[in-house]
C-alpha cells in the first residue's frame, strides 16, 4: 500500500505519518513510498488505540512539564514563612500550602519517618521547607505565650538544670542507639537484652514498647529502643536531653553510610558522649580497619588511632562483645556521673516516648521519668491541663509498680486523653484548679468555634463530600477530647464526619432541637437523658445512641460512613467500531454495518458515539451479527452488523467506542 493511501485512511498527512510511525514501533523511513500490506492493515487496525495512547502520553508529559514549571516558579519566588521550634507535620503542611502526603514523602527522602500527627523540630522543618522553595525564619515566642505554655520543653530544661545540688542523687543513665538502616540496631538491642537475662543477678529484663532497662554489675541502664525517636529529636531542638549516652552502630561489612553521618551530626548537636559499636565483625567480609578509616574521615577518630572515639567490636548475632559494650557504657556513665543525677523527692517530671489507645486499657503512654518519683494516684498534667491520674504503672517487665524513680521508663494507665509523643509530663501531688481551668478553657473554645463548624464543612475542600452529621455529649472532658480527636483522624476524599455540636453533661432538649434542624444523630458517652428528652426525640424522629466504650462509638461512625460511600464504577474499554452502512432506522433502534477497528464487540456493551472529533450521543449494543449468524463476539478486523439502542441519528463514518461498566461497593479505608 502506498504511504499516501495509508495516510489518507488514517486521516493524517504523509509527513505526520512518517513522524508518528517510529513512535508506534513501525520502522519506516521517510524515503519509503510503499508499506507492506499486512503491516499497513495492522497500522489501520491499531491506529485509534495507538493515537489514544500517544495523546495520553503527550498529556502526561505536558502535565509533568507544567508541575516542574510551577515548582521552579515557586522556588524562584522563594516566599518567606515563619515556623515555631516544634510543629506537627500536618500543621507544617498547612503552613506551606502543600498536601500532607507530599510532605511525608519528602521527609522519607531525608530519612525521617513521621506520621501527620507527629512533630518535627525547626531544623528539620527548615530543610523540608527549603526543598519546597521557601525561606524560613524562626517564629518569635512572646513572654505571654511562654507563660500560657507552662509545661513546655523550656520548663523541663529549667527543671532539670535548676535543681539544687544538695537534692541530687545518681539515677539510671539513658542510652539511645542510632545508626544507618540495616546496620543491626535492633539486633544489638536484642543481644543486650538476652545477654543480660543470662548474666543478671537482680531479675532480667523484657523489651517494652517504648523503652526497657537492663542491670549490669548491679547498676541499671535504660535503653530507648526506638533510635532517632521523635521525642529525642524534639527535646534536642530546645536544648534539653532525653538521652545521656549514645551508641552509634556501624556495620563493619558496610562501613560509614549516609544515615551514619546524619546520626553522628545529631549526636554532636545534642552534645552527647557516645560509643561506636562496630557490628557484624563475625562476617567474613567485615573490615574493621577500613571502617575505622571511614569514621576518621567524618571526624570520629578511634582511641587506638590516637583519637577520643571509643570503638567496640561486636557481633549482635552471636553475642560477641556485648559484655564489653555494656562495660564501656558503665565507664562512660561513670565519667559523666556528675551530670547523670536527679532529685528523687520532688514532683515527677518526664517525657512521653510512646502513646496509644489500647482496647483493654484505654489511653496509655510510656513515660521516661527524668526527675522526681512518680507514684500511683499522682495527677497527670500536660501543658497546664489535667490529663488524668495514675491508675496503675507497669515496668519494663510488665510488673505493676507503685513508684518510678528518675531514669525509669514506665507504662502509665489512667490518662483521660492520650498525650502526644514528646509531650512533657508533670505529676503534681495536688491538682486544685487544673480540672476547673481546663474545663472552662475547653468550653470557651467550644462556644467560640461551635458556630463555625457547620461553615467549615461547606468550604471548597469538603463541600462535595457526603457528610455524616453528629452531636456528641460526654461525661468528662478527657473522653470528649479523645472522641473528637479520633473522629478528626477519619479522613477520606468523598465522605466525612461533621461535628455539629459537642459538650459535657446530659443530653437535653436543646440537642434534640439542633439534631432536628441539622439532620444530625446524637451520640451520648456515659451520659443520661434529661427529663422528657426521650419522648421529644421520638416525636421529632431524632436518633439518640448511647455508648460506654469509645471503640463502639467509632465503629458505628465508620459503618455509617461506609453506607454513604458512593460505589466504584469501573469502566473497561472494549473496542472501536466504524459505521460503513445504515440498514434500518427506527425511533429507538437502528441497525448499521461496519468494521471493528480495535478490540472486540459483543451484545450488552455501552457506546460513546463520535462524529469527527466530537461525541454526540450514547447508545447500547442490542445484537451483533456476523454474516447471517447472530454472534456473541466479533474481533478487530472483522465486518459485522450491529443493532444499536439509541435515540440519536447515526451517519456513515461515525465511530462507536464500546465499553462496559462494573459497579463495585468499596471498602472504606480511613
Amino acid at each position: 500500500m502506498n504511504v499516501s493511501e495509508l495516510a489518507r485512511q488514517v486521516r493524517v498527512t504523509p509527513n505526520e505519518l512518517y513522524e508518528l510511525l517510529p513512535k508506534f514501533g513501525f520502522h519506516i523511513g521517510r524515503s519509503a513510498i510503499k508499506v507492506d500490506d499486512r503491516v499497513a492493515q495492522k497500522i489501520i487496525r491499531d491506529w485509534t488505540r495507538m493515537m489514544r495512547n500517544h495523546n495520553e502520553t503527550l498529556k502526561m508529559e505536558k502535565a509533568a512539564a507544567a508541575r516542574k514549571e510551577q515548582a521552579e516558579k515557586v522556588r524562584a519566588e522563594a516566599r518567606t514563612i515563619t515556623l515555631p521550634n516544634v510543629i506537627a507535620v500536618k500543621d507544617f503542611a498547612g503552613r506551606i500550602g502543600m498536601p500532607v502526603t507530599d510532605v511525608i514523602r519528602e521527609l522519607v527522602k531525608n530519612g525521617i519517618l513521621a506520621s501527620q500527627n507527629e512533630r518535627i523540630d525547626y531544623a528539620t522543618a527548615n530543610i523540608i521547607a527549603g526543598d519546597f522553595g521557601f525561606n524560613v525564619e524562626l517564629e518569635n515566642t512572646t513572654a505571654e505565650e511562654i507563660k500560657e505554655d507552662e509545661v513546655s520543653l523550656d520548663r523541663l530544661k529549667n527543671i532539670l538544670e535548676g535543681q539544687h545540688k544538695d537534692t541530687l542523687s545518681p539515677r539510671a543513665p539513658v542510652v539511645v542507639v542510632m545508626g544507618h538502616v540495616d546496620h543491626g540496631k535492633t539486633k544489638l538491642l536484642d543481644a543486650i537484652r538476652k545477654t543480660n537475662v543470662v548474666d543478671t543477678e537482680a531479675g532480667g529484663i523484657t523489651q517494652h514498647i517504648g523503652a526497657y532497662q537492663v542491670v549490669k554489675k548491679k547498676k541499671s541502664l535504660t535503653f530507648i529502643d526506638t533510635p532517632g525517636h521523635e521525642a529525642f529529636t524534639v527535646m534536642r531542638s530546645r536544648g534539653a536531653k532525653v538521652a545521656d549516652i549514645a551508641i552509634l552502630v556501624v556495620a563493619a561489612d558496610d562501613g560509614v553510610q549516609p544515615q551514619t553521618r546524619e546520626a553522628a551530626k545529631i549526636i554532636e548537636a545534642a552534645k552527647l558522649p557516645y560509643i561506636v559499636a562496630l557490628n557484624k565483625v563475625d562476617k567474613p567480609e567485615a573490615d574493621v580497619q577500613k571502617t575505622k578509616s571511614q569514621l576518621s574521615d567524618i571526624g570520629l577518630i578511634p582511641e587506638d588511632w590516637g583519637g577520643k572515639t571509643i570503638c567496640v567490636p561486636v557481633a549482635a548475632k552471636t553475642g560477641q562483645g556485648i559484655d564489653e559494650l555494656l562495660d564501656m557504657i558503665l565507664l562512660v556513665a561513670d565519667l559523666e556521673k556528675e551530670k547523670i543525677v536527679a532529685n528523687p523527692v520532688r514532683d515527677a517530671v518526664g517525657t512521653v516516648i510512646e502513646s496509644h489507645i489500647d482496647k483493654g486499657e484505654g489511653p496509655v503512654a510510656t513515660v521516661l521519668v527524668q526527675s522526681g518519683t512518680l507514684h500511683r494516684n499522682d495527677y497527670l498534667a500536660v501543658s497546664g491541663g489535667l490529663y488524668g491520674r495514675v491508675r496503675a504503672m507497669k515496668d519494663w517487665q510488665g510488673h505493676v509498680v507503685d513508684a518510678a524513680p528518675p531514669g525509669m521508663p514506665v507504662k502509665i494507665l489512667g490518662f483521660k486523653v492520650t498525650p502526644a509523643v514528646g509531650d512533657v509530663l508533670e505529676a503534681p501531688k495536688t491538682a486544685e484548679g487544673l480540672e476547673r481551668k481546663m474545663r472552662a478553657d475547653y468550653m470557651m473554645r467550644d462556644s467560640a468555634t461551635a458556630s463555625q463548624e457547620v461553615v467549615t464543612a461547606q468550604t471548597d475542600e469538603v463541600k462535595d463530600k457526603k457528610l455524616f452529621k453528629i452531636i456528641i455529649r460526654a461525661d468528662v472532658l478527657g473522653s470528649l477530647e479523645a472522641i473528637v480527636g479520633a473522629l478528626e483522624r477519619f479522613r477520606h476524599p468523598e465522605v466525612g464526619v461533621e461535628i455539629v455540636a459537642k459538650g459535657l453533661g446530659s443530653i437535653t432538649e436543646s440537642e434534640v432541637g439542633t439534631a432536628e434542624a441539622t439532620g444530625a444523630r446524637i451520640f451520648g458517652f456515659h451520659v443520661p437523658l434529661a427529663q422528657g428528652v426521650e419522648k421529644l426525640a421520638r416525636d421529632k424522629k431524632v436518633v439518640i445512641q448511647h455508648y460506654k466504650i469509645i471503640y463502639d462509638l467509632l465503629d458505628e461512625v465508620k459503618r455509617e460512613l461506609q453506607n454513604v460511600l458512593p460505589p466504584e464504577v469501573i469502566v473497561e474499554e472494549m473496542g472501536v467500531f466504524k459505521v460503513m452502512a445504515i440498514f434500518r432506522t427506527e425511533k429507538s433502534n437502528q441497525i448499521v454495518g461496519g468494521r471493528v477497528e480495535d478490540g472486540k464487540l459483543r451484545p450488552g456493551l455501552k457506546l460513546r458515539m463520535k462524529r469527527g472529533d466530537a461525541f454526540y450521543g450514547m447508545g447500547e449494543i442490542v445484537k451483533v451479527q456476523s454474516g447471517k449468524q447472530e454472534a456473541q463476539e466479533v474481533a478487530a478486523g472483522s465486518e459485522c452488523g450491529v443493532q444499536v439502542k439509541t435515540k440519536e441519528k447515526i451517519e456513515i463514518d461515525d465511530v462507536f467506542e464500546a465499553y462496559r461498566e462494573e459497579v463495585k461497593q468499596r471498602v472504606l479505608k480511613l
